[in-house]
Protein backbone atom coordinates (compact mmCIF):
# COMPACT_ATOMS: atom_id res chain seq x y z
CA UNK A 1 0.00 0.00 0.00
CA UNK A 2 1.45 3.38 -0.98
CA UNK A 3 1.59 6.35 1.38
CA UNK A 4 1.92 10.06 0.67
CA UNK A 5 4.45 12.10 2.64
CA UNK A 6 5.41 15.74 2.73
CA UNK A 7 9.13 16.54 2.58
CA UNK A 8 10.28 19.07 5.18
CA UNK A 9 13.68 20.76 4.99
CA UNK A 10 15.67 19.39 7.96
CA UNK A 11 17.02 22.86 8.78
CA UNK A 12 13.46 24.26 8.94
CA UNK A 13 12.34 21.41 11.20
CA UNK A 14 15.38 21.54 13.46
CA UNK A 15 15.21 25.31 13.89
CA UNK A 16 11.50 25.17 14.78
CA UNK A 17 12.04 22.47 17.40
CA UNK A 18 15.07 24.28 18.85
CA UNK A 19 13.18 27.56 19.21
CA UNK A 20 10.16 25.83 20.75
CA UNK A 21 12.31 24.40 23.52
CA UNK A 22 14.15 27.69 24.05
CA UNK A 23 10.77 29.42 24.44
CA UNK A 24 9.92 26.94 27.18
CA UNK A 25 13.02 27.90 29.14
CA UNK A 26 15.43 25.15 28.16
CA UNK A 27 19.10 26.01 27.70
CA UNK A 28 20.65 26.27 24.21
CA UNK A 29 22.38 22.93 24.80
CA UNK A 30 19.16 21.23 25.85
CA UNK A 31 17.28 22.74 22.90
CA UNK A 32 20.02 21.49 20.57
CA UNK A 33 19.75 17.97 22.01
CA UNK A 34 15.96 18.12 21.61
CA UNK A 35 16.33 19.17 17.97
CA UNK A 36 18.94 16.47 17.33
CA UNK A 37 16.71 13.82 18.86
CA UNK A 38 13.53 14.82 16.98
CA UNK A 39 15.50 14.97 13.72
CA UNK A 40 16.86 11.45 14.32
CA UNK A 41 13.45 10.00 15.18
CA UNK A 42 11.84 11.50 12.08
CA UNK A 43 14.72 10.52 9.79
CA UNK A 44 14.48 6.91 10.96
CA UNK A 45 10.69 6.81 10.51
CA UNK A 46 9.86 6.70 14.23
CA UNK A 47 6.52 8.48 13.91
CA UNK A 48 5.54 7.72 17.51
CA UNK A 49 8.41 9.74 18.99
CA UNK A 50 8.92 12.72 16.68
CA UNK A 51 8.70 16.40 17.64
CA UNK A 52 4.92 16.23 18.04
CA UNK A 53 5.25 13.55 20.72
CA UNK A 54 8.27 15.16 22.36
CA UNK A 55 6.64 18.54 22.88
CA UNK A 56 3.34 16.92 23.85
CA UNK A 57 5.16 15.10 26.66
CA UNK A 58 6.63 18.42 27.78
CA UNK A 59 3.07 19.77 27.88
CA UNK A 60 1.92 16.87 30.05
CA UNK A 61 4.89 16.19 32.31
CA UNK A 62 7.60 18.74 31.64
CA UNK A 63 8.35 22.43 31.94
CA UNK A 64 4.71 23.39 31.43
CA UNK A 65 3.75 21.75 34.74
CA UNK A 66 7.04 22.07 36.61
CA UNK A 67 7.98 18.39 36.70
CA UNK A 68 11.02 18.79 34.43
CA UNK A 69 13.63 21.39 35.33
CA UNK A 70 15.23 23.32 32.45
CA UNK A 71 18.95 24.02 33.01
CA UNK A 72 19.22 21.47 35.82
CA UNK A 73 22.70 20.09 36.48
CA UNK A 74 23.57 16.39 36.52
CA UNK A 75 25.23 15.23 39.74
CA UNK A 76 27.66 12.31 39.52
CA UNK A 77 27.36 10.38 42.79
CA UNK A 78 30.19 8.50 44.52
CA UNK A 79 30.78 4.93 43.32
CA UNK A 80 33.39 2.34 44.24
CA UNK A 81 33.22 0.81 40.75
CA UNK A 82 35.48 2.31 38.09
CA UNK A 83 33.34 1.24 35.11
CA UNK A 84 29.99 2.19 36.64
CA UNK A 85 28.61 5.63 37.37
CA UNK A 86 25.47 6.69 39.21
CA UNK A 87 23.93 10.02 38.29
CA UNK A 88 21.23 12.14 39.91
CA UNK A 89 19.50 13.79 36.98
CA UNK A 90 17.73 16.37 39.17
CA UNK A 91 14.82 16.24 36.71
CA UNK A 92 16.95 17.54 33.85
CA UNK A 93 15.69 17.28 30.28
CA UNK A 94 15.75 13.57 29.40
CA UNK A 95 17.25 13.66 25.91
CA UNK A 96 20.18 15.78 27.10
CA UNK A 97 20.84 13.36 29.97
CA UNK A 98 20.56 10.32 27.70
CA UNK A 99 23.03 11.61 25.11
CA UNK A 100 25.56 12.43 27.83
CA UNK A 101 25.04 9.09 29.61
CA UNK A 102 25.53 7.01 26.48
CA UNK A 103 28.62 9.03 25.58
CA UNK A 104 30.01 8.35 29.05
CA UNK A 105 29.26 4.64 28.69
CA UNK A 106 31.27 4.57 25.47
CA UNK A 107 34.19 6.29 27.17
CA UNK A 108 34.10 3.80 30.04
CA UNK A 109 33.79 0.84 27.68
CA UNK A 110 36.72 2.07 25.64
CA UNK A 111 38.79 2.08 28.84
CA UNK A 112 37.42 -0.91 30.76
CA UNK A 113 35.69 -3.00 28.09
CA UNK A 114 32.30 -2.25 29.61
CA UNK A 115 30.66 0.85 30.99
CA UNK A 116 27.34 1.63 32.62
CA UNK A 117 25.50 4.69 33.84
CA UNK A 118 22.41 4.58 36.06
CA UNK A 119 20.31 7.74 36.34
CA UNK A 120 17.93 8.51 39.20
CA UNK A 121 15.46 11.42 39.26
CA UNK A 122 15.20 11.35 35.47
CA UNK A 123 12.38 12.58 33.26
CA UNK A 124 11.75 10.94 29.86
CA UNK A 125 14.13 10.27 26.98
CA UNK A 126 11.53 9.05 24.43
CA UNK A 127 13.01 6.72 21.75
CA UNK A 128 15.79 4.58 23.21
CA UNK A 129 16.70 3.28 19.77
CA UNK A 130 18.24 6.60 18.81
CA UNK A 131 20.85 6.40 21.55
CA UNK A 132 21.90 2.82 20.85
CA UNK A 133 22.10 3.52 17.10
CA UNK A 134 24.57 6.31 17.83
CA UNK A 135 26.71 3.98 19.95
CA UNK A 136 26.53 1.10 17.48
CA UNK A 137 27.67 3.35 14.64
CA UNK A 138 30.74 4.10 16.77
CA UNK A 139 31.50 0.40 17.21
CA UNK A 140 29.90 -0.46 20.56
CA UNK A 141 27.26 -2.94 21.66
CA UNK A 142 24.79 -0.73 23.51
CA UNK A 143 21.73 -1.22 25.72
CA UNK A 144 19.33 1.05 27.53
CA UNK A 145 16.07 0.77 29.40
CA UNK A 146 13.97 3.28 31.28
CA UNK A 147 10.76 3.58 33.21
CA UNK A 148 8.14 5.64 31.42
CA UNK A 149 6.88 9.01 32.54
CA UNK A 150 3.62 7.55 33.81
CA UNK A 151 1.90 4.23 34.40
CA UNK A 152 -0.04 3.22 31.29
CA UNK A 153 0.29 -0.59 31.21
CA UNK A 154 -1.90 -3.19 32.89
CA UNK A 155 0.00 -6.18 34.34
CA UNK A 156 -0.89 -9.52 32.74
CA UNK A 157 -4.24 -10.66 34.10
CA UNK A 158 -5.12 -7.29 35.64
CA UNK A 159 -7.23 -4.23 34.83
CA UNK A 160 -5.37 -1.37 36.51
CA UNK A 161 -2.37 0.33 34.86
CA UNK A 162 0.49 0.22 37.35
CA UNK A 163 3.52 -0.08 35.04
CA UNK A 164 5.11 2.00 32.33
CA UNK A 165 5.48 1.14 28.66
CA UNK A 166 9.07 0.45 29.74
CA UNK A 167 11.16 0.09 26.58
CA UNK A 168 14.27 -1.99 25.97
CA UNK A 169 16.75 -0.97 23.28
CA UNK A 170 19.81 -2.84 22.02
CA UNK A 171 22.17 -1.73 19.27
CA UNK A 172 24.85 -3.89 17.60
CA UNK A 173 27.66 -2.60 15.33
CA UNK A 174 26.77 -4.81 12.37
CA UNK A 175 27.08 -2.19 9.65
CA UNK A 176 30.11 -3.87 8.06
CA UNK A 177 28.21 -7.16 7.87
CA UNK A 178 24.75 -6.00 6.75
CA UNK A 179 25.10 -2.28 6.01
CA UNK A 180 23.38 -0.93 9.13
CA UNK A 181 23.34 -1.47 12.90
CA UNK A 182 20.98 -4.18 14.08
CA UNK A 183 18.66 -2.42 16.52
CA UNK A 184 16.21 -4.28 18.71
CA UNK A 185 13.98 -1.65 20.25
CA UNK A 186 10.50 -1.94 21.66
CA UNK A 187 8.14 -0.82 24.33
CA UNK A 188 6.97 -3.76 26.43
CA UNK A 189 3.38 -2.69 25.99
CA UNK A 190 1.59 -4.13 22.98
CA UNK A 191 1.99 -0.71 21.35
CA UNK A 192 3.48 2.64 22.32
CA UNK A 193 1.00 5.26 23.54
CA UNK A 194 2.48 7.50 20.85
CA UNK A 195 1.15 5.05 18.26
CA UNK A 196 -2.31 5.26 19.84
CA UNK A 197 -2.12 9.06 19.56
CA UNK A 198 -0.92 8.73 15.97
CA UNK A 199 -3.88 6.48 15.10
CA UNK A 200 -6.25 8.95 16.77
CA UNK A 201 -4.81 11.77 14.61
CA UNK A 202 -5.18 9.69 11.48
CA UNK A 203 -8.62 8.21 12.28
CA UNK A 204 -7.40 4.60 12.33
CA UNK A 205 -8.64 1.82 14.66
CA UNK A 206 -6.32 0.04 17.05
CA UNK A 207 -5.58 -3.65 16.68
CA UNK A 208 -7.34 -6.00 19.12
CA UNK A 209 -5.32 -6.67 22.24
CA UNK A 210 -3.58 -3.31 22.28
CA UNK A 211 -5.56 -1.26 24.77
CA UNK A 212 -8.35 -1.08 27.34
CA UNK A 213 -10.88 1.64 28.12
CA UNK A 214 -11.62 3.35 31.43
CA UNK A 215 -13.49 0.26 32.68
CA UNK A 216 -10.65 -2.07 31.80
CA UNK A 217 -12.45 -3.50 28.79
CA UNK A 218 -10.59 -4.17 25.52
CA UNK A 219 -11.07 -1.42 22.92
CA UNK A 220 -10.00 -0.70 19.35
CA UNK A 221 -11.05 2.98 19.58
CA UNK A 222 -7.90 5.10 20.03
CA UNK A 223 -9.98 7.88 21.55
CA UNK A 224 -11.31 5.53 24.26
CA UNK A 225 -7.98 3.90 25.09
CA UNK A 226 -6.75 4.89 28.56
CA UNK A 227 -4.32 2.04 29.25
CA UNK A 228 -2.26 -0.48 27.31
CA UNK A 229 -1.78 -4.22 27.53
CA UNK A 230 1.64 -5.91 27.62
CA UNK A 231 2.73 -7.54 24.38
CA UNK A 232 3.09 -11.30 24.40
CA UNK A 233 0.85 -11.64 27.47
CA UNK A 234 2.94 -12.87 30.42
CA UNK A 235 6.22 -12.58 28.46
CA UNK A 236 5.81 -8.88 27.76
CA UNK A 237 4.71 -8.37 31.35
CA UNK A 238 7.95 -9.96 32.54
CA UNK A 239 10.07 -7.82 30.23
CA UNK A 240 8.29 -4.67 31.40
CA UNK A 241 8.84 -5.72 34.97
CA UNK A 242 12.60 -5.82 34.32
CA UNK A 243 12.63 -2.03 33.92
CA UNK A 244 10.75 -1.60 37.18
CA UNK A 245 13.27 -3.86 38.96
CA UNK A 246 16.22 -1.90 37.56
CA UNK A 247 14.48 1.29 38.68
CA UNK A 248 13.86 -0.04 42.18
CA UNK A 249 17.56 -0.89 42.57
CA UNK A 250 18.58 2.56 41.28
CA UNK A 251 16.20 4.47 43.55
CA UNK A 252 12.97 4.84 41.61
CA UNK A 253 9.81 4.86 43.67
CA UNK A 254 6.28 3.48 43.31
CA UNK A 255 5.44 2.86 39.63
CA UNK A 256 1.74 3.61 40.02
CA UNK A 257 2.31 7.22 41.12
CA UNK A 258 4.95 8.15 38.54
CA UNK A 259 4.13 11.39 36.76
CA UNK A 260 1.24 12.16 39.13
CA UNK A 261 0.61 14.04 42.37
CA UNK A 262 -0.52 10.86 44.13
CA UNK A 263 1.18 9.33 47.13
CA UNK A 264 2.80 10.73 50.24
CA UNK A 265 4.97 13.83 50.18
CA UNK A 266 8.19 11.88 50.58
CA UNK A 267 7.62 9.69 47.53
CA UNK A 268 9.45 10.20 44.23
CA UNK A 269 7.60 10.47 40.93
CA UNK A 270 10.36 10.63 38.35
CA UNK A 271 11.69 8.03 35.93
CA UNK A 272 15.00 6.19 35.97
CA UNK A 273 17.41 5.42 33.12
CA UNK A 274 19.95 2.64 32.64
CA UNK A 275 22.67 2.65 29.97
CA UNK A 276 25.36 0.12 29.15
CA UNK A 277 28.03 -0.17 26.45
CA UNK A 278 30.32 -3.09 25.70
CA UNK A 279 33.42 -2.91 23.54
CA UNK A 280 33.22 -5.97 21.24
CA UNK A 281 36.88 -6.73 21.88
CA UNK A 282 36.07 -7.23 25.57
CA UNK A 283 33.96 -10.30 24.79
CA UNK A 284 35.93 -11.76 21.90
CA UNK A 285 36.96 -15.39 22.28
CA UNK A 286 39.90 -17.04 20.54
CA UNK A 287 38.27 -20.04 18.88
CA UNK A 288 36.36 -18.84 15.83
CA UNK A 289 35.41 -21.72 13.55
CA UNK A 290 37.08 -22.20 10.19
CA UNK A 291 39.68 -19.55 10.98
CA UNK A 292 37.14 -16.75 10.57
CA UNK A 293 37.84 -13.30 11.97
CA UNK A 294 35.27 -11.81 14.38
CA UNK A 295 33.69 -9.72 11.60
CA UNK A 296 33.66 -12.69 9.22
CA UNK A 297 32.08 -14.82 11.93
CA UNK A 298 29.38 -12.24 12.55
CA UNK A 299 28.51 -12.06 8.85
CA UNK A 300 28.55 -15.87 8.53
CA UNK A 301 26.11 -16.24 11.43
CA UNK A 302 23.73 -13.64 10.03
CA UNK A 303 23.93 -15.19 6.56
CA UNK A 304 23.11 -18.55 8.11
CA UNK A 305 20.05 -17.13 9.91
CA UNK A 306 18.79 -15.58 6.67
CA UNK A 307 19.68 -18.63 4.59
CA UNK A 308 17.48 -20.68 2.22
CA UNK A 309 13.80 -20.07 2.88
CA UNK A 310 14.49 -16.95 4.96
CA UNK A 311 15.80 -14.61 2.28
CA UNK A 312 12.80 -12.27 2.59
CA UNK A 313 13.12 -11.88 6.37
CA UNK A 314 14.04 -8.49 7.80
CA UNK A 315 16.64 -7.84 10.46
CA UNK A 316 15.68 -5.59 13.38
CA UNK A 317 16.77 -2.07 12.54
CA UNK A 318 16.39 -2.61 8.81
CA UNK A 319 13.14 -0.64 8.60
CA UNK A 320 14.74 2.27 10.44
CA UNK A 321 17.77 2.11 8.14
CA UNK A 322 15.50 2.04 5.08
CA UNK A 323 13.55 5.04 6.39
CA UNK A 324 16.78 6.97 6.91
CA UNK A 325 17.84 6.18 3.34
CA UNK A 326 14.46 7.34 2.06
CA UNK A 327 14.81 10.62 3.95
CA UNK A 328 18.28 11.11 2.53
CA UNK A 329 17.20 10.27 -1.04
CA UNK A 330 14.38 12.82 -0.94
CA UNK A 331 16.44 15.46 0.84
CA UNK A 332 14.28 16.00 3.88
CA UNK A 333 12.27 14.62 6.77
CA UNK A 334 9.03 12.88 5.82
CA UNK A 335 5.72 13.65 7.51
CA UNK A 336 2.10 12.69 6.85
CA UNK A 337 -0.55 15.32 6.22
CA UNK A 338 -1.89 14.81 9.75
CA UNK A 339 1.58 15.37 11.18
CA UNK A 340 2.14 18.55 9.16
CA UNK A 341 -1.17 19.86 10.47
CA UNK A 342 -0.16 18.77 13.98
CA UNK A 343 2.81 21.16 13.88
CA UNK A 344 0.27 24.00 14.25
CA UNK A 345 0.49 23.40 18.00
CA UNK A 346 4.16 24.33 17.84
CA UNK A 347 4.01 27.20 15.36
CA UNK A 348 1.12 28.87 17.19
CA UNK A 349 3.06 28.77 20.46
CA UNK A 350 5.86 30.60 18.64
CA UNK A 351 3.39 33.08 17.16
CA UNK A 352 4.07 31.97 13.60
CA UNK A 353 1.82 30.89 10.70
CA UNK A 354 0.85 27.25 10.65
CA UNK A 355 2.55 24.87 8.29
CA UNK A 356 0.31 23.94 5.36
CA UNK A 357 0.66 20.58 3.59
CA UNK A 358 0.49 22.26 0.18
CA UNK A 359 3.61 24.30 1.02
CA UNK A 360 5.74 21.16 1.03
CA UNK A 361 6.80 18.84 -1.77
CA UNK A 362 4.97 15.51 -1.68
CA UNK A 363 6.21 12.03 -2.48
CA UNK A 364 4.45 8.69 -2.65
CA UNK A 365 6.18 5.57 -1.39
Amino acid sequence: MSNEYHVVDPALHDDLVRRAYLLRGYSPGEAEDASRFCHSASRHGIRTHNALKALHLDDLFGSKVGQWVPNAEIEVLPSRFAAAEIWDGHKKFGQAVAYKAMQRCMELADQFGIGMVSVDNATHYLWGGGYVIDAALKGFIAYTNCTSATSEVVPFGGKTPTMGTNPHSWGFPTQDAVGFPIVIDWATSSVAMGRVQQFAREGKPLAPGWAVDAEGNPTTDPNSAVALLPFGAHKGYGLGLIDELYAAYIGGSLPSIRGTQKGENGEKRGSTFFFQCIHPDAMRGQDFAMGRSPSQNLKACLDDILGPGNEACLLPGQLEANAAKLSDIHGGLLFTRAEIEGFAHITSELGEPSWKPEDFRTITV
